[in-house]
């Protein structure tokens, strides 16, 4: 299947699909050739902007057409479940943006679609491709620190939309599902580890949703991870691993572009790595391709993505009983 190449197809007009659009035209390997709405207007007035071939005017017109080989589902956090099921049912394979699903029992239910009918489901963590985490995780993982001991990382944002989908509770809003993920997932993936208890605070706004949040997780081996997300900061992000020998600091560590650097600090000399990136949304793109094409394990495994949606959910009940809760 090497020579193959797959038909994507955008389920839904969202924003980030932008982000996924030049990458898939980009690709050798992939090819976009369809636009799903809820309307053929809407479809067919977003295939013309994008140039992309075809607009349909329904999800299940999507699912349904046979030259379709990958979904991307870009729909709001609450209703990835229902139609990555769906799409896995019609027989497509699925690229689900973050977070895969709000409940463990929705990804329990998203992992047995994926097996029932043999077909790969990743979750769209587009930093986990970049080379500058996969540098990141190979200093670590070399010793290059020591023995691990600490993470530390942020993501806020000012959000000022009033009706932004991110503050509605029903729909799977706040911010540690939208931008907290993100550093709880790069802990999880720097000590190769799920967390055993964790503790959280968060600040609520008027939606019941949390507006600021901030966590701590006790990993094996006492290592510790301090975590901090939000819509009412300035725009902020960071990455700092500490280990018994040294220090890395990663200044942009969730969207890194063609050209990083990141900090190395040993012996109170700093060390300073230039790292050769790519587009960003590239390298999710590529590995469904492997996945899929040369049957290789997705790099976000269903059970790495199990593990992210498990620590949000407690740290989520620890906010709200103000108890630490294990896993």
């Amino acid at each position: 299947m090497t020579d193959e190449i797959l038909n994507w197809g955008l389920l839904s007009t969202a924003h980030i699909n932008r982000a996924l659009i030049a990458p898939l035209n980009a690709s050798k390997r992939n090819r976009l050739r369809a636009v799903a709405s809820r309307s053929q207007s809407t479809a067919d007035s977003y295939a013309r902007e994008w140039k992309i071939p075809r607009g349909l005017g329904s999800y299940e017109a999507l699912l349904n057409d046979p030259e379709i080989d990958v979904i991307y589902n870009s729909l709001p956090n609450h209703l990835h479940a229902e139609w990555t099921i769906k799409a896995l049912e019609a027989g497509k394979h699925v690229l689900c943006e973050k977070p895969l699903a709000l409940t463990l029992a929705e990804v329990d239910a998203m992992v047995a679609a994926s097996q029932r009918a043999g077909k790969v489901v990743t979750e769209a963590f587009m930093y986990r491709h970049h080379p500058q985490t996969l540098r990141v995780r190979e200093l670590v993982d070399n010793g290059d620190l020591g023995k691990l001991q600490m993470i530390k990382g942020s993501f806020t944002f000012t959000l000022t939309r009033e009706n932004d989908i991110r503050l509605k509770k029903e729909m799977g809003g706040g911010s540690i599902w939208d931008v907290g993920c993100y550093p709880i997932s790069y802990a999880r993936a720097v000590t190769g580890a799920e967390p055993l208890e964790v503790f959280g605070w968060q600040v609520s706004g008027p939606a019941g949703i949390d507006e600021t949040f901030v966590g701590q997780m006790r990993f094996p081996d006492d290592v510790y991870a301090q975590i901090d997300c939000g819509f009412k900061s300035p725009s902020h992000a960071f990455i700092e691993i500490v280990g018994a020998d040294g220090t890395l600091n990663i200044p942009v560590p969730f969207k890194p572009g063609k050209k990083e650097k990141f900090y190395l600090t040993r012996d109170g000399k700093t060390e300073t790595f230039e790292i050769k990136g790519q587009e960003l949304y590239l390298g999710e793109v590529e590995d469904m391709a492997d996945a899929i094409l040369l049957d290789k394990p997705p790099r976000i495994s269903l059970d790495d993505s199990r593990g992210n949606v498990a620590a949000i959910l407690a740290l989520l009940e620890s906010a709200q009983s103000g108890r630490p809760v294990t896993l």
